[in-house]
């Protein structure tokens, strides 16, 4: 002890005790301050990083979604514009139970769900079924028939069997409608209609060129394609002007047996099936449920459009 009962560790200088034990105490105790605060120091930053961590894991996960496709497209083999028809389903057939025995094959009305698709907004023009034929060859010989009908590069193509429908599409990279995907976009979003802009009669005219001259059509045959309104889905001529092949056979019965999802018509048959009606038709081929049928290696006054599947 030093003078004054005073422990020794804290004597002044003189008191019995060495100096240097007096300064090495107190570097001991800065040492070991100095490392307990490192180590509360570093415990406090792994605390963090263990809430930031099972915050991060708490938060929902961002899922990258794709963008969804165009509503309008260019072709580019055959410079046609193509719109979207969107995936959904919808009542195939004669809701209207119309009188006419032709309109039997068309009922009942059953569900049908469709992927997707592009369709050519206007029918195949005279002047893209020509370049078609100048880049492959292709033999075509009734120009005199097409001439009367459709006289000039912007009407639609007309007097084409299936065969040379399907022998374009090919060309274009493109392929012929099935029969449920050509009712599905003349439908054009609406529900239960006669026609392709509704029910009402009065309003065939500003839509299609049929029978006659009235109104808005002025053409007593083929109008340029595009030439009156089009329907919701923004395609031009799905009533009127030429019938349009599509890829099914035709079955009279085949509404009874057929896929609710993405059908293809009957596996074989004699026909194949033609919609839309023509320039030379009364309104009720015009009827959106209506179907036509035609040997596919003949030759009809009907013509086409493609669609293209959504990649």
């Amino acid at each position: 002890m030093c003078v004054g009962g005073q422990p020794r560790w804290i004597c002044q200088k003189g008191s019995g005790v060495p100096e240097a034990s007096h300064y090495d105490y107190k570097n001991l105790l800065g040492s070991m301050m100095r490392k307990f605060s490192w180590m509360l120091l570093a415990l406090l930053v792994l605390a963090g990083c263990g809430e930031e961590i099972t915050q991060e894991e708490g938060k929902p996960k961002m899922v990258e979604m794709e963008p969804p496709p165009p509503s309008k497209i260019i072709w580019e083999k055959d410079g046609s514009r193509m719109a979207l028809v969107p995936a959904d389903s919808f009542g195939m057939g004669d809701s209207k139970n119309e009188p006419e025995d032709s309109m039997k094959s068309s009922r009942p009305v059953h569900t049908v769900e469709l992927d997707g698709f592009y369709m050519d907004v206007h029918e195949v023009t005279v002047g893209q079924f020509k370049q078609f034929i100048n880049q492959t060859g292709y033999s075509y010989n009734l120009w005199d028939n097409v001439a009367l009908y459709s006289p000039g590069d912007e009407y639609p193509m007309s007097h084409l069997s299936w065969s040379d429908a399907t022998a374009y599409a090919k060309w274009a990279g493109k392929r012929l409608p099935t029969e449920a995907e050509w009712e599905y976009a003349a439908r054009g979003g609406l529900v239960g209609k006669r026609y392709v802009w509704g029910d009402d009669l009065f309003q065939a005219r500003d839509y299609a060129n049929c029978n006659g001259i009235d109104g808005k059509d002025k053409w007593w045959k083929c109008s340029p394609v595009g030439s009156l309104r089009p329907n919701g889905y923004g395609l031009y001529d799905m009533a009127g002007n030429v019938w349009e092949w599509t890829a099914d056979w035709y079955g009279e019965r085949y509404y009874r047996i057929s896929p609710s999802k993405n059908p293809m018509g009957s596996a074989n048959g004699k026909y194949r099936v033609l919609r839309g009606g023509s320039w030379s038709y009364l309104t009720a081929a015009l009827r959106v449920a209506a179907r036509g049928y035609h040997d596919p290696l003949g030759s009809s006054s009907g013509g086409f459009r493609c669609v293209a599947d959504v990649e």
